[in-house]
């Protein structure tokens, strides 16, 4: 499962956030690590929970994100 492409929408509703926040976290390289597949782009569930799982450590050590 952890291979699995999500689409942005995907992403967006598993985050809590809107499709426009993620874009805009792509747009500055502050989100979970997307690709284009085609026109597409898709997110492997492993990176997008390795970014959780950094924001978290980070929140954590209380470093800002």
């Amino acid at each position: 499962m952890d291979d699995q492409l999500l689409t942005i929408t995907e992403v967006a509703a598993l985050l809590r956030v809107p499709v426009a926040t993620l874009r805009y976290w792509r747009h500055l390289g502050a989100g979970p690590r997307g690709f284009r597949l085609g026109r597409r782009v898709v997110y492997r569930h492993s990176d997008v929970t390795d970014w959780i799982n950094l924001q978290h450590e980070r929140d954590a050590r209380g470093e800002s994100a």
